[in-house]
């Protein structure tokens, strides 16, 4: 059922340019972070949609192919934006958007910060052992080991600032972020 159903024409359309205006802001905002605009715009229509979707109404209300909303609602999925969710008498998926924006946000973050921290940590802790490596096997060249020594710190020191972001993940993911920056009521 459409949640608009019975209000008059007039009604329909300002709310719905008002719903537009927000769900064009949400996709724009999305796109900053990294997330395509047609899923922004996705999550935005999810958001306003009173109750969970099947593929096959998302497909046909939003105008895309049945493929893209697939790939859509799997990375609002991953991304912790929608829930898959139960219907009583229905065989099809259902999806419903989270509605919880901080939860959201700590959720998006939390994921691909830790990605990007473990993937550099990696590339850090091997370069590091590189370094101390060569500087092992050419002890003697003292120009060589000053060079390596500065590489050293500076691998070093972004250490530091990756396990220092692990521990905001941590207080994402805890919500232990919300004591420090309290939400809105």
């Amino acid at each position: 059922m459409n949640d608009l159903e019975g209000l008059a024409p007039e009604q329909i359309d300002r709310i719905s340019k008002a719903r537009e205006r927000v769900i064009d802001s949400i996709g724009k905002n999305m796109d900053l972070y990294g997330v395509t605009l047609s899923i922004g715009h996705l999550y935005g229509y999810m958001y306003f949609k009173q109750g969970p979707v099947t593929l096959d109404e998302l497909s046909q209300s939003m105008g895309m192919s049945k493929t893209s909303m697939s790939t859509g609602v799997r990375t609002l999925l991953d991304l912790k934006m929608i829930d898959k969710v139960w219907g009583k008498g229905t065989r099809k998926d259902l999806f419903e958007a989270s509605s919880d924006w901080y939860q959201n946000f700590s959720d998006y973050f939390s994921i691909k910060w830790r990605k990007a921290v473990e993937s550099n940590m990696n590339a850090l802790t091997k370069s590091l052992n590189e370094i101390r490596s060569i500087k092992e096997e050419y002890s003697e060249d003292e120009a060589l080991a000053a060079l390596l020594s500065k590489d050293e710190d500076k691998i070093e020191d972004a250490i530091k600032y990756y396990r220092w972001l692990l521990k905001l993940i941590v207080a994402l993911e805890t919500g232990k972020i919300f004591e420090l920056i309290p939400k809105e009521e």
